[in-house]
């Protein structure tokens, strides 16, 4: 909320004194973006490191968790929906516990709330692990929408440098996640502590986030008594143009965060090595996230960049369509250098954009409509997969939906703003 005192002819400012019609907003602490510092990135690194384990932990020991709970095909495949389709509806609120809260608690209590549905996920049946993957996925919705407004806000002469450490971190969690769960569940005898245990990494952001989140002092700016109203995003075709390409790029990351181990095992892969195979192709979204972003923001379009990753997914899914078992590692590299289209999308939001507040608005719709869109993709992937007896269908369709997705972001990154 804004304080806003109307100045009358007598201040001493010539400006305002001359035009009793300007007003002072007094901006409150809370609104004022958050001090740019060391901590502040390092707590960025760390938050943004427990936005996936929730999903790939879970995923590399789905098969041991459906044996368990002793559920159909249709409780997995909706299990797999369930990250992005919560992402979607919970990005909705974002905005505005952002601007009720301030960046600083709003994210803090977005960590809160994935360490709480962590925990609550692994102590009952189908339903909990339903409910509480749920919970889990609401506080990292807000966050999905939330840290690259402040990565533009808090660092704006380092965008292309603080997004690479943003999703560079967060393939790095996916992957630890991915790759450790099984050993876990092997050490520790239960698929429950092996999954809930990352509640522990996520409790950590928590505290450090806290540490070094800070907003800047209290500002007072001029403003006229009628600012322009904005466009809706909604009528703007650049918009929606990201926004689809947001949706397609995470609608393919998490079908195969989700399927891959289980396509894997289908083609004679260990379940161990399958849980593996899903951390490199997660762990090669660290040095892509590191380059690829502060290199994209050097040139004004960043279409061939899109054109060359959606090139190397398009390979690695047709690999593992005609020959899965051949070189499933090299399929695997393939796809993961592909995944390195989420962080271009990221980018994109902040390039398209001239202000934070359009970033935001940016990011809550792409992000809101985009993982509505995502959605689909991982329940439509296990439910073709169980009616036809095979992924031949499932995988044909992700490869007309990467198509699509290229052409999409090449559109995305020519040099122009919504």
């Amino acid at each position: 909320m804004v304080v806003r005192v109307t100045i009358q002819q007598t201040t001493s400012s010539a400006q305002t004194a001359t035009d009793p019609g300007r007003r002072v907003t007094v901006v409150k602490n809370r609104h004022v973006p958050l001090v740019g510092s060391t901590l502040l990135a390092i707590g960025v690194a760390l938050a943004a490191a427990n936005l996936r384990p929730a999903v790939t932990s879970l995923a590399s020991v789905l098969g041991d968790v459906r044996a368990a709970l002793g559920v159909s095909a249709a409780w997995t495949s909706a299990l797999t929906a369930v990250p992005a389709l919560c992402f979607g509806f919970a990005a909705f609120a974002a905005q505005w516990l952002g601007r009720r809260l301030g960046m600083a608690r709003a994210i803090g209590l977005s960590l809160g709330v994935l360490t709480l549905g962590l925990v609550l996920r692994v102590i009952d049946g189908p339903w909990v692990v339903l409910g509480g993957t749920f919970i889990a996925c609401a506080g990292i919705a807000v966050s999905n929408v939330l840290i690259p407004v402040v990565v533009k806000a808090s660092f704006p002469n380092k965008v292309g440098l603080l997004t690479g450490v943003y999703t560079g971190t967060l393939a790095a969690g996916a992957a630890l996640a991915a790759a450790l769960t099984p050993r876990l569940e092997d050490y520790l005898g239960s698929w429950r502590l092996a999954v809930g245990a990352w509640a522990l990494l996520s409790a950590g952001a928590v505290i450090v986030w806290f540490a070094g989140a800070r907003h800047g002092a209290s500002s007072t700016v001029v403003r006229s008594a009628a600012p322009a109203e904005k466009r809706s995003l909604l009528r703007s075709p650049l918009a929606w143009v990201i926004t689809v390409f947001f949706g397609l790029q995470s609608l393919f990351a998490y079908t195969v965060m989700g399927w891959l181990p289980a396509m894997l095992v289908d083609a004679g892969v260990d379940r161990n090595t399958a849980g593996m195979l899903l951390a490199v192709s997660m762990l090669l979204g660290v040095p892509v996230s590191l380059f690829v972003p502060p290199i994209a923001a050097r040139f004004s379009n960043q279409g061939p960049m899109v054109l060359a990753l959606g090139a190397l997914s398009f390979a690695g899914i047709l690999g593992m369509l005609v020959a899965p078992a051949l070189v499933p590692g090299l399929w695997v590299v393939l796809i993961g250098f592909g995944m390195g289209m989420f962080p271009l999308a990221l980018l994109v939001m902040s390039l398209r954009t001239k202000s934070t507040s359009d970033t935001a608005r940016l990011s809550a719709m792409a992000q809101s409509l985009g993982y509505l869109i995502a959605a689909s993709g991982p329940f439509a992937f296990g439910v073709l997969r169980e009616a036809t007896g095979t992924w031949t269908v499932s995988l044909v369709l992700q490869l007309a939906l990467l198509a699509a997705l290229t052409v999409l972001g090449m559109i995305a990154g020519r040099p122009r703003y919504i």
